[in-house]
């Protein structure tokens, strides 16, 4: 039979509503009183009812987590981090993989809120406004992590999307490569239109251009997408020498294509990724790539929606931008024309 609030204020001596005032961080009770009850709760495994919770309007210490795909690695990751530091403070996390899907999104967030979670952390997106509004209209805590919100005074951490392309182009450039292509996600994915731009600029900047045809936009199908719009770029006859890829998946795919095509990499083609994920480090050969800190991002936007939840001010947000960082790697180097 599982122990109450009940059994714990028994055995430990004292009142339910110190027990409850420990359970929900409140009240004037001594730390000596505190680990006492605590240490009752863990013998009787006692865990408080989250529903309870939730009906008396108090805490149910669990968080809604939204990302597009959890079989992506860079998700995978940021969804392990974000679990670590929730777990941290005590709570617990909903993991929901929308494939950027509006009508998975809703579906999700109808449950987040049956759940009643004490906060939404969105690394998703969202074609319709409308479903953010309406999140915003029920008060309850909102971070977004590894995209941008534009319209929305959220607290918000990314990478400088911007400034790691840029970093990929000055790499690149400095091998000597004037001949290069970009794989991208899907054109509204704001993180990889930055990392285009920034590319490019610091491509032009250079003196040379980015023509609009090796630059090739993918769907969600990232590893085939990236093989097959690798595999039209390797078919040119000024074939690039170099491709820069907007994510880990896709650069995979371009690898998968130099092979099939009897390809070097990275002698006749250099390959650059973006995310830096576990995969980077295990492909033939391993990919250099824009690394961003994940573990730091959900470690920053857990403590962001928590902090939202229990002091902050109506309206007020924080957006947090982290520096990327080029991990080079095997897979460039200069062109064999060099």
């Amino acid at each position: 039979m599982k122990a109450t609030i009940y059994d714990v204020a028994r055995e430990a001596g004292v009142s339910i509503a110190a027990v409850s005032q420990v359970i929900n961080g409140k009240g004037k009770i001594s730390e000596e009183r505190r680990a006492s009850i605590i240490s009752v709760m863990e013998q009787l495994n006692y865990k408080p009812s989250l529903i309870a919770s939730a009906l008396t309007g108090k805490k149910t210490y669990t968080l809604g987590l939204l990302i597009p795909d959890i079989s992506n690695p860079f998700f995978a990751e940021i969804a392990r981090a974000v679990e670590d530091q929730g777990d941290v403070h005590g709570y617990s996390l909903v993991i929901c993989s929308t494939d950027n899907k509006d009508e998975r999104v809703e579906r999700y967030l109808t449950l987040l809120g049956q759940k009643s979670v004490d906060g939404i952390i969105i690394g998703t997106g969202m074609d319709s406004g409308e479903l953010l509004d309406l999140l915003l209209k029920k008060s309850i805590p909102l971070a977004v992590i590894a995209r941008e919100m534009p319209g929305h005074d959220l607290a918000t951490v990314v990478v400088d999307d911007y400034e790691g392309g840029r970093m990929a182009a000055r790499h690149l450039l400095g091998l000597g490569h004037t001949r290069m292509a970009v794989l991208a996600e899907h054109r509204k994915v704001i993180s990889s239109r930055e990392r285009i731009r920034g590319f490019q600029d610091e491509v032009v900047e250079a003196g040379l251009q980015l023509p609009e045809y090796m630059v090739k936009m993918n769907g969600r199908d990232l590893v085939n997408d990236g093989r097959r719009s690798a595999s039209e770029l390797l078919r040119y006859a000024d074939r690039p020498t170099a491709v820069f890829c907007c994510n880990d998946l896709l650069a995979i795919g371009a690898l998968q294509a130099a092979k099939e095509m009897g390809v070097r990499v990275p002698e006749e083609l250099s390959i650059v990724g973006f995310d830096n994920t576990i995969l980077a480090t295990v492909t033939d050969p391993p990919l250099t790539t824009v690394s961003q800190p994940t573990e730091q991002m959900g470690q920053l936007v857990v403590d962001l929606v928590l902090s939202k939840n229990d002091a902050a001010k109506p309206g007020e947000s924080k957006r947090v931008m982290l520096k990327p960082e080029l991990v080079v790697r095997q897979s460039t180097g200069k062109p064999i024309s060099i």
